[in-house]
């Protein structure tokens, strides 16, 4: 996992070009009047999943019994699932037809995927086991850790191109990458 870490601030890892700012405060507007920040909106998601995962922590530390931890590392890992798929199946797909040059991150970001879900798959089954808190805890890290660097290079390099998106399905209906409750968007 260290070369996760390793490769978020190394030199030589710029953002396609005009990709690499956050585009913070900039409001697009779509054709249909409604705001088409979809990149704020999931800086949005991102706070919410990282509340989260620390109050998953906070429960863990202050001794929560196994029942009430197991629901909520279920709700946090299922949301967590949800935004992961709903970027693989929605929103790359968008982004690589638009922007072609942004393929290679967002490959690197299915890998990331795929990290987080070996993470999640583990920390359930040391939950759902009643395992040692310590062990609940180590895994808990990780996954902290390893969501925090994978959103701030997804933040980092996609939320400018997010932002100039405009597909009418999403106006529609929310896409799930994008939902940061049960169902709420």
């Amino acid at each position: 996992m260290v070369d996760v870490y390793q490769r978020r601030g190394a030199p030589g890892n710029e953002a396609a070009e005009g990709m690499e700012a956050r585009d913070q405060g900039t409001a697009l507007a779509s054709p249909h009047g409604r705001l088409a920040a979809f990149g704020h909106q999931l800086i949005e998601v991102h706070i919410w999943l990282r509340e989260e995962l620390a109050a998953l922590r906070e429960d863990l530390d202050s001794g929560a019994r196994p029942r009430e931890l197991r629901a909520h590392c279920l709700t946090f890992c299922s949301a967590l699932d949800r935004h992961h798929t709903g970027e693989d199946g929605g929103a790359f797909p968008e982004l690589a037809e638009r922007f072609p040059e942004l393929r290679p991150v967002l490959d690197e970001l299915r890998r990331d995927h795929r990290l987080v879900d070996d993470s999640l798959r583990r920390l359930q089954e040391l939950v759902e086991g009643e395992s040692d808190p310590v062990e609940v805890r180590r895994e808990l890290d990780s996954l902290a850790a390893l969501m925090e660097t994978h959103f701030v290079y997804e933040e980092n390099r996609i939320v400018s191109a997010l932002n100039t998106l405009d597909v009418p399905d999403w106006d529609r209906s929310r896409p799930d990458f994008l939902i940061n409750e049960e169902g709420t968007p």
